[in-house]
């Protein structure tokens, strides 16, 4: 990763130069984390660690974002203490403790459990504001155009699709439209969707869950998120797709919306589809991409001809038509 820009030594004095216009730095500024679409400095002061956070043009989207929900909901995201809009800059103060440390046996569920309805009021509360976070750049994959979006994904034929599949996937555009109409007649407002959710995404902080990391959301239907949740939770601890603890939490999620398994299951099929599609915008990017980011679209859109069920995660060895 030598060539990236994150690596570079005058990007790197500018950075650090900004945050130290910024905060009382008492120690050295460490780079914990380096990848093509961001990286993270942490930087030691007085008062605790800070973090810097770095995204590449396709997230650019991603600091004006996280700066909107510092002031909308405080409460659920790490404390901002600057950003800078146009270099896709952000500095936050510690956000705690990482749910991955928190969760590792089927016992420590719970914690899912407690922060699942709780994501799901924050999306809730920014729905008035989708309009508004459309206007800041975050992607639109909303059920009004997700259809269309599918079928440009079709055309350009993702890496790893075997001609099989992409038959099928393109008998299946009428499908998915009508899915999309049946969610939208349900009436759940679209609103903001993390669509990339999972225990690397949520810190622990004086009792508080935080939301971190937005660069792949997008605003759609809020059920999509169940999609990428349940399928790492169900990774993580080798849990049976389907089975009881993944419909506990999912019913979980649910309950601040007021509404039943079925109309997720529904979801759930079309939140593949969207996440399918989040990795189609970040593969589009780049110029080089390593074999699994590039297969990664095709990945999601074999789980979607496999309809699984919830949190199935293993790709199909082989799609037989049928």
């Amino acid at each position: 990763m030598a060539d990236l820009l994150w690596t570079r030594p005058d990007w790197l004095e500018q950075a650090t130069s900004w945050i130290r216009e910024r905060a009382s730095v008492i120690g050295e500024i460490e780079q914990p984390h380096v990848q093509w679409w961001s990286t993270v400095l942490r930087v030691p002061t007085g008062e605790g660690d800070l973090f810097f956070k770095a995204v590449s043009p396709v997230h650019r989207f991603e600091a004006e974002l996280t700066a909107r929900l510092a002031e909308l909901q405080p409460d659920r995201v790490p404390e901002l203490v600057d950003v800078d809009l146009e270099r896709g800059w952000m500095l936050m103060r510690d956000g705690g403790t990482r749910l991955r440390e928190l969760v590792e046996t089927t016992e420590d569920l719970h914690h899912w459990q407690r922060l699942l309805p709780d994501y799901a009021q924050l999306q809730i509360d920014l729905a008035p504001h989708a309009g508004e976070l459309l206007e800041l750049g975050v992607p639109d994959e909303r059920l009004s155009v997700l259809p269309e979006h599918f079928g440009e994904l079709l055309d350009a034929r993702p890496e790893g699709l075997r001609a099989d599949d992409h038959r099928r996937l393109v008998e299946a555009v009428p499908r998915v439209e009508e899915m999309c109409l049946t969610l939208a007649k349900d009436g759940i407002p679209e609103t903001i969707q993390h669509d990339d959710f999972h225990d690397g995404q949520v810190f622990v902080r004086d009792g508080r869950y935080l939301f971190f990391d937005w660069g792949d959301s997008c605003v759609s239907h809020p059920f999509h998120s169940l999609t990428v949740v349940l399928r790492a939770i169900a990774w993580k601890l080798d849990l049976q797709p389907g089975g009881t603890e993944l419909q506990r939490l999912r019913d979980a999620y649910l309950e601040p919306f007021g509404r039943g398994p079925e109309i997720a299951e529904l979801a759930y099929r079309t939140g593949t589809i969207a996440r399918a599609l989040a990795w189609h915008r970040m593969v589009a990017a780049r110029e080089l991409v390593d074999e699994e980011d590039a297969t990664a679209a095709a990945y999601g859109l074999k789980l979607f001809l496999e309809a699984g069920p919830i949190g199935s995660w293993r790709e199909p060895e082989r799609v037989i038509s049928g």
